[in-house]
């Protein structure tokens, strides 16, 4: 992945439509490649998941963007339950340096050497959209996105 810091402040500055689009075309190529790797459509989508998951837990926080942005995947995987104020809570308990977390990013590089280096990019790329939907990718999210990259 070329120019990393220009890429971030790429998607920093990005509008909401163009945001909106790319990271719909993005999912749309990954999503079905997943499923094929990981063995279902079930399977593809919480590995999906797992990642989204992970890009907005890799700064501790949850803004209200990226909580707009993936309410649709809390609550198909969640239910009701996923409301902003528990997914806040719950994202401020996975600390960057927590375990949990590191084991994550573990289990996902694994699986990003097993895929094309389209879909690796792809994958990283929507990682950097849901961190920058705030406007800002934080110093512990571009550290845990190149942990992705490696």
């Amino acid at each position: 992945m070329k120019n990393f810091d220009e890429l971030c402040k790429t998607f920093e500055a990005m509008d909401a439509q163009t945001y909106t689009a790319l990271l719909v075309e993005k999912s749309a190529t990954v999503l079905p490649a997943l499923a094929l790797v990981t063995g279902g459509i079930a399977e593809g989508a919480a590995t999906f998941a797992t990642f989204i998951l992970g890009a907005i837990a890799a700064d501790g926080k949850l803004a209200e963007e990226e909580y707009v942005l993936c309410e649709p995947f809390f609550r198909a995987f969640f239910g009701d339950k996923a409301d902003f104020e528990t997914c806040r809570k719950t994202a401020a308990l996975l600390k960057p340096e927590s375990r949990e977390l590191k084991k994550c990013v573990n289990d996902m590089t694994d699986l990003l050497g097993r895929l094309s280096d389209d879909l690796k990019d792809d994958l990283v790329l929507i990682c950097m959209m849901i961190c920058a939907i705030d406007g800002k990718i934080s110093l512990k999210e571009k550290l845990w996105i190149k942990q992705l990259i490696k």
